[in-house]
């Protein structure tokens, strides 16, 4: 599931090191965020100091998205608008064949959480790797505009099979759709049947939830 060259990038993603060798947009503004904040190893809740570091981060990613060109400026509009989950909004690109997911990062506590996780996705399941192609802010709400490879299921998703590949990779089953790693240190949450997809018989992860979770 992870080779030794992933795994090694993985710590550095835990340890909150650079990510060296590696140009493109998730790479460098993780990056630019973990050289100026701690990334977080354990899942703790303090919402007052959380929602002070996540709108600094915020703050930092506004400048960055201004000296780097890093605005996203396609059009979203409602015509190719495909449904809307707990965290992002999702479109359609006949263009690339790709889904375009808007993001607000509602489900993790600083910005730096988010792109680890989204990071962390890229290593676990490349084939539904994502891609960032910059920011947007929509009605104040500041958001990453995430690119990602349609995948259309041919099949229904078995939670007991996706189970099973999660425990064969270290992964344990916690509660309902959570999932814990000793091995790597990592919660997965929100592993239902609407977030993984089977084609020809092959499991694709389309969204994950990842927080870092280690002593």
């Amino acid at each position: 599931m992870i080779s030794h060259e992933k795994r090694q990038e993985l710590k550095n993603i835990i340890s909150g090191k650079g990510i060296i060798g590696r140009k493109d947009y998730l790479t460098t503004t993780r990056n630019f965020l973990s050289e100026r904040f701690k990334t977080s190893t354990k899942v703790e809740k303090n919402f007052e100091s959380e929602s002070i570091i996540k709108e600094e981060q915020k703050n930092c990613l506004v400048d960055y998205c201004k000296e780097n060109n890093l605005w996203y400026s396609e059009d979203l509009s409602d015509s190719n608008f495909l449904t809307e989950g707990g965290e992002a909004k999702i479109h359609f690109s006949n263009k690339r064949n790709v889904v375009i997911k808007v993001n607000d990062a509602v489900y993790y506590s600083s910005w730096l959480d988010f792109l680890n996780s989204v990071l962390i996705h890229n290593l676990f399941f490349f084939d539904t790797a994502y891609s960032l192609l910059g920011f947007v802010v929509i009605d104040e709400v500041f958001f990453a505009v995430l690119e990602q490879p349609f995948v259309i299921a041919d099949a229904k998703t078995n939670l007991d099979n996706v189970k099973v590949f999660l425990e064969s990779n270290s992964f344990k089953n916690t509660k309902r759709n959570d999932y814990y790693s000793s091995e790597f240190g990592l919660i997965l949450e929100d592993i239902h049947d609407e977030n993984v997809i089977v084609r020809k018989e092959h499991l694709f992860f389309i969204d994950t939830v990842f927080y870092i979770d280690v002593s």
